[in-house]
């Protein structure tokens, strides 16, 4: 893994071309369709990290807390993946949901996902195990 990734907070978040690049431009299935309905410079919900390696946007973290858990999404650039951005932003997720007092991680991978069995095999192998209603769900770890 990479040592000179940056975990950056946006705050306040706002659509940007990472974010349409990253998240908007995933193949459908993927995230939420209501990002497809942002123009740059809107607000975007909840708290969002971009993860950047000399002065590029690699990938994105996103916490909402709800419950005492933190429902989490990462997106990583597709060629980026398998390179360590998204271990990188799992850890930080995960540090960021300990500062809170937050019990859990959380993260639906969605029916629609077109690499969802692959997605659930990386979300297991990091210590998620399903929930009934779809989600998988790992405890906050001291550190991981």
């Amino acid at each position: 893994m990479s040592s000179d990734y940056r975990f950056i907070h946006e705050n306040p978040a706002r659509w940007d071309a990472g974010k349409a690049r990253i998240v908007g431009d995933a193949p459908a299935g993927i995230f939420d369709t209501r990002y497809s309905m942002l123009t740059p410079g809107s607000l975007v919900p909840g708290e969002w990290w971009r993860v950047e390696s000399d002065g590029r946007t690699l990938g994105y973290g996103w916490l909402e807390a709800s419950w005492g858990d933190a429902e989490i999404l990462l997106a990583v650039d597709p060629d980026e993946r398998g390179k360590g951005a998204g271990e990188f932003i799992l850890r930080n997720l995960n540090e960021q949901a300990r500062e809170r007092g937050l019990n859990y991680l959380t993260n639906v991978v969605r029916p629609t996902h077109p690499d969802a069995a692959a997605v659930t095999r990386w979300l297991e192998a990091r210590g998620f195990g399903p929930a009934r209603d779809g989600r998988h769900v790992r405890a906050v770890a001291d550190s991981i």
